[in-house]
């Protein structure tokens, strides 16, 4: 069997270039530090005080990057600790902070199991890693135990619906291919694939693109030794039974089950954030945020007017402009496209979203009433925080 470590030797993921950095950088979620502010500290962790952070299984360093980029470009202090298996992950992920002169970097050749070796953190980031462990409640625990009071941690695992097929080829290819080198197992497993048929559940899920990207791509999707997806119910069992609870998914708009149906409303919130999962049923990856069991945690709320609202993924001219005209703003998830409509009201404050200035100032500036206010950014809070578009952090403000 190909252990993980000489898989990832072999193939580190995702395929990633130094030099690429010159021309743009990967963010995405979790560990970007606004949605972090926003999920664990209500949009107001206090900036001026360094963030000690562990990269637990940090691959080729996407999570790794866009963490220690946005902090030193926001000019604030961090100790980061990159920790992954691979020494050949380790080393793309070195280049890339080269290639950006990140500074604040410590990497180190290890297993997350370790985590708590390392000290602890207020904030850890574990990406696509628990789910390839042989007993993923194990890597639950030890970042529990590598977490500083007040912190918080940032994880992706894979979930089943959305990665319909995959796993009959893993374990088809697993069974046909056991002993062969990582290079003659993908060989193999490429020439076997083209017989596929077209009724197979794989070819018929559109969501599945990672072995058409690279050979990386698709040793990770199909030639994995290790993978188990975690459904919503198991999910929460898991932070449950391991000391965490969920603080809130990167997207909870995918969870809500309202968004579908006005069935169920009844239901315990666990149980329509699991039906809401049966009935979208392309959900391939859970993102989210959580906390140490019975740590005190809040989400922000546009009733605090002093947090500072950011738009990710929506510049604020172009949103102001659409929402000014009675146009929606679009929003495509996978296969999914949703129309989110404002009132015309809300675009001066759209329009003057900038990171640094609160809410109550923003409102000062477009010169609203602060009652109207009020009810404007309710309705931005409540149409676009779903979705990841809008989020609290004094990240930028001095």
């Amino acid at each position: 069997m190909v252990t993980v470590t000489e898989h990832y030797d072999a193939y580190p993921y995702p395929e990633r270039d130094p030099a690429d950095e010159a021309r743009r950088l990967i963010t995405g979620s979790p560990s970007h530090p606004l949605e972090m502010d926003d999920a664990l500290w209500a949009g107001a962790r206090d900036w001026s005080r360094p963030l000690r952070a562990l990269v637990a299984g940090g691959g080729t360093g996407d999570g790794l990057i866009q963490l220690a980029q946005i902090l030193k470009s926001a000019e604030r202090t961090a100790e980061i600790t990159y920790l992954d298996l691979s020494p050949r992950a380790r080393e793309i992920a070195e280049a890339r902070a080269e290639a950006r002169g990140l500074d604040t970097i410590t990497f180190r050749t290890g297993s997350l199991l370790d985590a708590p070796e390392y000290g602890t953190f207020d904030y850890i980031d574990c990406c696509g890693v628990l789910h390839h462990l042989s007993e993923p409640a194990e890597g639950f625990r030890a970042l529990r135990a590598a977490l500083s009071p007040g912190g918080g941690l940032g994880f992706m695992v894979y979930a089943p619906l959305g990665r319909s097929g995959v796993y009959p080829l893993q374990e088809a290819f697993g069974t046909l291919f056991d002993g062969l080198a990582p290079d003659a197992r993908l060989g193999a497993a490429r020439e076997l694939f083209e017989a596929v048929p077209e009724g197979h559940p794989f070819r018929s899920n559109p969501g599945l693109v990672d072995h058409r990207a690279s050979e990386a791509g698709f040793y990770d999707l199909l030639l994995h030794g290790q993978d188990r997806p975690f459904s919503v119910p198991e999910l929460l069992e898991m932070l449950d039974e391991t000391g965490w609870r969920l603080a809130r998914f990167a997207m909870p708009g995918l969870y809500d089950l309202s968004t579908l149906t006005g069935h169920g409303a009844d239901l315990p919130e666990a149980d329509r954030m699991a039906l809401a999962e049966k009935l979208r049923g392309t959900i391939k990856t859970h993102i989210a945020y959580a906390v140490p069991e019975g740590a005190a945690h809040h989400a922000p709320s546009h009733r605090d007017t002093g947090l500072v609202p950011h738009l990710r993924g929506v510049k604020p001219d172009a949103a102001a402009r659409a929402v000014s005209s009675g146009k929606p703003l679009p929003l495509r998830l996978g296969s999914e496209s949703r129309a989110l409509t404002l009132p015309a009201r809300a675009a001066p404050l759209l329009a003057r979203i900038d990171g640094r200035r609160s809410m109550r100032e923003i409102a000062g500036a477009a010169g609203l009433d602060p009652i109207v206010a009020a009810g404007l950014w309710a309705k931005i809070e409540a149409t676009l925080g779903p979705w990841g578009l809008f989020l609290y952090s004094g990240l930028l403000r001095r």
